[in-house]
């Protein structure tokens, strides 16, 4: 079988090669995950804990093997990686524990010889498409509640980071996940991707990446009228008011924009602050920013960041920075490559603060996904800063920082976002629903609604 390479971000060197699959494949594992569904589907939701909660107190123990393979060919600092393996076991459970709430109910009807209720079904096999920037994360935002629902899948990730997922299910297998309830496929050719979404035996798609994606897979799954749901890009704007804890949010700002070298949909990129506390914001984000280490994710398992996972990421956040330059922004922090010989193979850069961002710059209205605060001009109004941090077309997140609350609660209520934190920087949380508007996604992911994304309705009528 033919095979695609994965390198490592931080030194550029082989790790391993990964078997480049088709169309054969694919039918393979649809086939088994369809026979696999049946059975799954046909335990109680109670069984069904059970067995979720046996594996991921497996892959538990695991959590260090599959780090080390996400550290490795995503960059992420090891520490961090690990992290991500264990809080990806805590989404699993809950939504484990979301499956025994799966409530259907009766209704009234208008005579007496009729009953009428309504029941929630499996949707069927599912093709599971994720990225890189959280390979393992966002595999368990879908992994959960389709387990949780009775439905079984086909795991397609990135061929960018294909290592850590695949690993993070075969533990799921084996620690108990019945044969078949999961599959995995990896290619490195967009055909596979496109083979899956097309895929007759798949019912449902949910997919995290790019908007362009995202929109194309929405068109090809409608000749099928599949249930899709898409977690897509973000240009997240964060608005300080004048009254603000300043050092609360130069942290909160900070550790958004540069953790995970800013390779996060829901990052911070734009900042409107008050013209009187602008200044000192930005100096306290100098500051921030002049704390973190840098260093190989591996053999610095505890550094603050590690190298960006592709070039083009890189290539990309230094038009972005270059660009604002050029149009008068001022460079107050980074805006470069590191020097030293440990950084010069990998895809390192420094994290970067600008201030005096004009309107017109590409960062104030594109997805940087690197990690750069780029301070627009202060604005005075608060319907002002509102109206130009609403200026996008995305809506997945956007934070808010003050004290007075009419004002914080006009600003999270008029911001079109899916997702506002005021005074915090927690967006994803379990029970919070995860829901981008306009360009920033389809359906939604996390909380409790979340597994009806996985679920057919039935409505049943019986005359007595």
């Amino acid at each position: 079988m033919k095979t695609f390479q994965i390198t490592s971000p931080a030194t550029g060197e082989k790790i391993v090669d990964v078997p480049e699959q088709g169309q054969a494949e694919l039918d393979a594992a649809v086939a088994r995950a369809t026979e696999a569904q049946r059975a799954w589907a046909s335990r109680t939701s109670y069984d069904r804990e059970k067995v979720i909660r046996g594996a991921t107190v497996y892959v538990r123990t695991q959590a260090e093997v599959i780090g080390l393979l996400m550290a490795q060919e995503q960059g992420k600092p090891l520490k961090q990686s690990v992290s991500e393996v264990t809080g990806a076991c805590d989404i699993l459970d809950y939504y484990a524990a979301e499956g025994l709430r799966i409530e259907g109910y009766s209704n009234p009807t208008e005579a007496t010889n009729l009953r009428s209720w309504v029941s929630y079904q499996p949707v069927g096999v599912c093709g599971l498409i994720t990225p890189w920037n959280y390979p393992i994360a966002l595999l368990a935002w879908k992994l959960g509640p389709m387990l949780a629902a009775g439905c079984a899948g086909v795991v397609k990730p990135t061929p960018i980071t294909p290592l850590s997922p695949k690993a993070f299910c075969e533990a799921l297998i084996t620690g108990g996940i019945p044969a078949g309830v999961i599959e995995v496929v990896t290619g490195s050719e967009p055909e596979l991707g496109a083979a899956l979404v097309a895929h007759p035996g798949v019912k449902k798609i949910a997919m995290t990446g790019s908007t362009a994606t995202g929109k194309a897979i929405l068109a090809a799954c409608a000749p099928q009228l599949k249930k899709v749901s898409l977690e897509l890009g973000g240009n997240c704007p964060a608005i300080v008011c004048g009254d603000a804890d300043i050092d609360l949010a130069a942290k909160v700002i900070a550790y958004k924009a540069f953790r995970n070298m800013g390779q996060s949909c829901s990052s911070v990129n734009r900042v409107y602050a008050h013209e009187s506390v602008s200044e000192a914001l930005a100096a306290k984000l100098v500051l921030e920013a002049q704390k973190l280490t840098l260093g190989d994710p591996v053999t610095e398992p505890s550094c603050d960041l590690g190298p960006f996972t592709t070039k083009e990421t890189r290539e990309k956040v230094e038009a972005h920075v270059g660009d604002a330059v050029a149009k008068g922004a001022v460079l107050l922090w980074g805006g470069k490559r590191p020097e030293g010989e440990k950084f010069a193979q990998g895809f390192y850069y420094l994290p970067t603060v600008l201030r005096k961002v004009p309107g017109n710059a590409r960062c104030l209205h594109e997805e940087t996904f690197g990690p750069v605060t780029a301070l627009a001009a202060p604005f005075s109004d608060i319907d002002d800063a509102l109206a130009r941090a609403n200026d996008t077309e995305y809506g997945l997140a956007a934070y808010v920082f003050g004290r007075d609350y009419a004002t914080v609660t006009k600003l999270a209520e008029g911001l079109e976002a899916g997702t506002v934190c005021v005074n915090n920087g927690a967006v994803n949380t379990a029970y919070g629903p995860y829901e981008g508007w306009g360009d920033s996604g389809f359906g939604v992911e996390l909380g409790r609604r979340a597994i009806f994304e996985y679920l057919k309705t039935k409505h049943v009528k019986v005359q007595l």
